[in-house]
């Protein structure tokens, strides 16, 4: 497998993602895939060979290897690193996506017409949920073989000796592995990086989800001002608009509280007779 045209795929990923994000992938090819092809890959390449059982039976040891250690962690962590990496590269494809749509857009219509994408990489719409789910399906696949891995050896470590009596051996007999301390050590190493990714990419997912609220919270608040402000303008017409058509006095323009009508003073029974007898 060819890494540095693995890593100079996903290295676009990079321009895509948030802070985080490149921590991950910093993470991923310096400590995960790079250790894996300088180092990793030698340790194990005599597990097989070097396996050995105190009997000449023939296919003892081979059958004896095929039971303690059914998958190689090598292969193992092959395949994982694969899958932990593919999810990044939907981001890319999502992108490109756009911009091939931002281009036909671009081409069927005039110079200055309104673009689809004003930014193709910026997270918003199809993207954001396309880079979230990356960041889960990536923090699945870590944990996923993290739990094969300690279901295949126990609390992954390997042990020093292993005592087989599956047939054709004659009867019990113990198998040494090759370099167990060594291939221990390499194997928390990894098991450590990879709980270290999960924790990024749920940073990560926790950072889109916060930011997605608080833009949600600060956009509707913003409408409700703006809303708050024309109802107020409405009102402050209306009543202008009253003010000017319904108080006129001498010609000139008086608020409703200000206008009193002419009151008449109606005399009273007691008063007329005292105007007769006078």
């Amino acid at each position: 497998m060819n890494w540095g045209v693995f890593e100079g795929i996903l290295s676009g990923v990079n321009k895509y993602s948030t802070a985080f994000g490149r921590i991950w992938l910093s993470l991923v090819f310096i400590f995960r895939v790079l250790v894996y092809v300088v180092a990793a890959e030698r340790v194990w390449s005599d597990d097989h060979k070097d396996f050995d059982c105190n009997t000449l039976q023939p296919g003892c040891s081979n059958v004896c290897f095929d039971h303690f250690f059914p998958v190689s962690h090598i292969r193992l962590w092959a395949l994982q690193l694969i899958l932990v990496t593919c999810p990044s590269l939907l981001v890319v494809m999502h992108v490109a996506y756009r911009e091939s749509k931002e281009q036909k857009n671009q081409e069927a219509k005039e110079e200055h017409c309104r673009r689809l994408y004003p930014n193709p990489g910026k997270k918003r719409g199809g993207l954001w949920w396309t880079y979230l789910l990356s960041l889960l399906v990536k923090a699945t696949v870590d944990v996923v073989f993290l739990y094969i891995f300690y279901r295949l050896y126990k609390n992954y470590t390997l042990p020093v000796v292993v005592k087989c009596e599956i047939p054709p051996c004659p009867n019990i007999v113990d198998c040494f592995i090759s370099r167990p301390t060594e291939k221990n050590i390499f194997t928390l190493f990894m098991v450590i990086t990879a709980c270290i990714c999960i924790l990024l990419n749920l940073v990560e997912a926790s950072y889109l989800v916060g930011k997605r609220c608080r833009e949600a919270l600060l956009s509707r608040s913003e409408r409700s001002r703006r809303e708050t402000r024309r109802c107020r303008s409405i009102v402050h017409h209306a009543s202008c608009v009253d003010e000017q058509h319904n108080f006129k006095s001498g010609g000139q323009v008086l608020p409703e509280a200000r206008y009193k009508p002419a009151t008449v003073l109606v005399p009273t029974g007691s008063q007329k007779a005292e105007e007769v007898l006078s």
